[in-house]
């Protein structure tokens, strides 16, 4: 029959519905700019995932011999009873993601990418990149109550530390057969952050509040200071959570070729065509490993939904412990700053600066913003460490 040599006749409309996820992703990529450099990609390996008999895309060989055209949840358990990756992108996911290596990538370009010196000037943020992981445990108690794993609701957890490359890290450990989803919802909702975050700042904060002047200028931190940085936060959170080592390892390694000062091509490099060409294989990959046999099931969808409660308890913990914080600071902080302890650098620090600028147009909070911003990426990633410490 002709038809059987096409795709045509394998066609579903759970294979249409992943179609018009991947259109949705790249339209809000396109049109409204929302984290375009992955939700591009991600929205058109959807598309071409989903397309049937795709064998050389996304294809896998089941240890029986029986080929599928998408890489099944438990691939990983399969390849090590004989099953193989056969497509060209489930190649690279099983090097990239099977060995951690894309994740771990991204981190020294985002390290390379980080300027510190809004924290360094005043360490008093790192409690709100502490307090916004409120997000992480409560997404992680929910998961519980939803009848996830122990193991699957760390790795659903920790989306509300908006850090793609840290979800994937995670997940990839504890709970591969949720890496799709995680990773998507992660990338997902750091893209929505502007349609997330300020309904939830308004509801549990005053105008006067939001209105509260900041001077927009901190003061200025030295090269030494910017040198010794990455280095003690490396040792110390090596020390505390070794299991996070790697993550925060790679992530301060690439800030200090950035500030060292003498290795400046390599900064460049890592924070420019690495990182470029890093993204596109996160993004393309990630988005092919949504086929949809395995993305419409209950649990990834679950965490989908989850995914917006954690990134809104995320803001609630920022927000509300700014607000404590102001019972003994002097002069006050704005609370909209603890917004910004979320992971997701500088999407939630400009929602801060816009927001803070609505309320009153003589506030500047955007260097302010952006030193929670970076302790949140290193919140998260201790957050990480510690449940991968207490259950790998």
């Amino acid at each position: 029959m002709p038809g059987i040599e096409t795709g045509f006749a394998f066609f579903t409309w759970q294979r249409l519905i992943m179609w018009i996820v991947g259109g949705v992703l790249i339209y809000l990529g396109i049109s409204k700019k929302w984290e375009p450099l992955l939700l591009v990609p991600i929205g058109f390996g959807i598309i071409l995932v989903n397309i049937p008999l795709g064998f050389d895309v996304m294809g896998f060989q089941l240890p029986d011999g029986t080929k599928l055209d998408y890489l099944p949840p438990d691939w990983l358990a399969l390849v090590e009873q004989g099953g193989k990756p056969t497509g060209f992108l489930s190649r690279i996911f099983q090097y990239g993601f099977g060995w951690d290596l894309i994740p771990l990538f991204i981190f020294i370009g985002l390290g390379a990418l980080t300027d510190f010196s809004p924290l360094i000037a005043r360490p008093i943020y790192f409690l709100l990149g502490a307090a916004a992981q409120f997000g992480v445990y409560a997404a992680f108690f929910i998961a519980l109550a939803f009848g996830f794993d122990i193991k699957e609701a760390c790795s659903i957890g920790i989306v509300g530390g908006a850090d793609g490359p840290t979800t994937i890290y995670l997940t990839r450990r504890l709970a591969p057969v949720l890496l799709g989803a995680t990773a998507v919802a992660a990338y997902t909702y750091m893209a929505m952050v502007p349609l997330i975050q300020p309904p939830v700042i308004k509801a549990i904060t005053t105008k006067e509040e939001r209105k509260i002047y900041m001077v927009p200028t901190l003061r200025e931190v030295s090269k030494l200071e910017q040198i010794v940085f990455p280095v003690v936060v490396t040792v110390v959170v090596g020390l505390l959570v070794p299991a996070a080592l790697p993550i925060i390892s790679c992530f301060m390694f690439g800030n200090l070729l950035r500030v060292s000062g003498v290795t400046e091509r390599l900064s460049n490099t890592m924070g420019g065509a690495f990182i470029d060409i890093v993204t596109v294989f996160l993004g393309f990959c990630m988005g092919a490993y949504l086929a949809a046999t395995s993305f419409l099931q209950r649990g990834p969808l679950l965490v989908f939904v989850l995914g917006v409660f954690a990134f809104a308890f995320a803001t609630f913990g920022g927000v509300v412990f700014a607000k404590f914080m102001n019972l003994f600071l002097k002069p006050k902080i704005n609370p909209l700053i603890g917004a910004a302890g979320v992971s997701a650098v500088p999407m939630s620090a400009r929602v801060v600066q816009r927001m803070g600028q609505q309320a009153n147009p003589r506030n500047f909070l955007l260097m302010h913003a952006m030193g929670p911003n970076a302790a949140g990426v290193i919140g998260t990633a201790a957050a990480a460490g510690a449940f991968l410490t207490f259950l790998q």
